[in-house]
């Protein structure tokens, strides 16, 4: 790509658009308002105007969500995996309704991956200005299957969904034109027969950002001076390059979700994907630089209390990270595919690691160089 088409791959966080209009909900008043960002890919919006940042298909869709304390997006269905992904404030996240709801409480930094084919639902039980970055998986997620209590709720404040996902507003003048057929929620008894998931296993499935197992020899340049990034797993087999790594929720979602922390004055070095990835920059200052056929593209991700930073990374790009500030800075990785990624290094980080006494085995892991060596004689 040249440098203009990855400038166009920066989403700042200030240009990030919303409707308060994305689903039938809107007309709740418990649920209103709410505020639905599309970075990347369209999700599931019912909204044909939806405002999306970068609508080319990744192989997984990245969304945010924001609403005032004590409102609640309420219970719906997905066929493809929901990941929550908190980066302020504090939720409550409920399942279930098989009979009866189950829920618990995720914070900042917390990340939360929800199983298909069950009813969720979420609410702001923290600050105003909370936000929710999510994951979908695949390009094309099989739509959103509202609960029958959010279509009756819907209805009677007059708006309606049609079984092809138009909504029409009757408050506004819209009319249900005569032989419409309406969505058609599921019966009680079709939803009691869903898979019905206790708090335990549940709880498997929320990752707390205080538990998390970070690895400082996730990377081959790791060990080198001045690099000294570590990673940690959430979802799915990454990019981490440490045979300990065993990611806490492990099922395919169509796409990998990892951290990564670089030290003040730390970097990750030249390196390639053969992947499109995603950097959200949830702490610190982070000059990305990627490779253009034309030049050098460098670009900062700021992430603060209340601005995070994305940017979309080409696959087979190459591209380094450089943390120039004085606190250590942390970054979501989101990267697509349900394979361990593989990582192409650049021959000089190769042969410095190497005489550091350092190399990859043949699983593409870290491994002390003396025994891979002596194992090919």
């Amino acid at each position: 790509m040249n440098l203009e088409q990855l400038r166009a791959r920066f989403i700042p966080f200030d240009s990030l658009r919303y409707t308060t209009e994305a689903f039938i909900d809107y007309a709740i008043e418990e649920c209103s308002p709410k505020y639905n960002y599309a970075l990347i890919g369209p999700g599931v919006s019912q909204n044909p105007n939806q405002p999306v940042s970068l609508r080319e298909p990744h192989g997984f869709q990245v969304g945010g969500v924001s609403i005032p304390h004590g409102k609640t997006n309420p219970p719906h269905m997905h066929f493809t995996c929901e990941v929550f992904i908190c980066f302020r404030g504090d939720w409550r996240l409920m399942w279930g309704f098989n009979p009866e709801e189950k829920h618990t409480v995720f914070s900042e930094g917390d990340i939360a991956s929800v199983p298909t084919w069950i009813y969720r639902a979420f609410r702001n039980v923290g600050v105003d200005d909370g936000f929710l970055f999510t994951g979908l998986g695949r390009d094309d997620t099989g739509g959103i299957l509202w609960g029958p209590s959010t279509l009756a709720a819907a209805q009677k404040a007059g708006v309606f969904l049609t079984e092809d996902y138009r909504m029409i507003d009757t408050r506004r003048g819209e009319v249900v034109p005569p032989g419409t057929r309406l969505l058609q929620p599921m019966t009680p008894e079709e939803i009691a027969a869903l898979e019905d998931w206790p708090a335990e296993a549940m709880g498997q499935r929320v990752v707390r950002f205080a538990d998390l197992r970070w690895a400082s020899d996730s990377l081959l340049d790791s060990v080198l001076p001045g690099h000294g990034a570590s990673m940690a797993p959430v979802v799915g087999l990454g990019m981490s390059q440490s045979r300990s790594v065993i990611p806490p929720v492990a099922n395919a979602h169509g796409f990998s979700v990892e951290w990564l922390r670089i030290p003040p004055g730390g970097q990750v070095g030249w390196h390639c994907l053969g992947r499109k990835q995603v950097v959200l920059a949830k702490r610190g200052e982070i000059e990305l630089q990627v490779r253009a056929d034309d030049g050098l593209y460098a670009q900062v991700l700021r992430g603060t209390p209340t601005h995070w930073d994305a940017y979309s990374v080409p696959a087979d790009a190459w591209r380094a990270f450089h943390n120039a500030g004085a606190e250590e800075a942390y970054l979501l990785l989101m990267t697509a595919g349900d394979e361990k990624k593989a990582v192409r290094w650049e021959a000089e980080t190769v042969s410095a690691a190497a005489t550091a006494g350092w190399t990859l085995d043949a699983n593409s892991c870290m491994a002390p160089k003396y025994f891979v060596d002596r194992s090919q004689r």
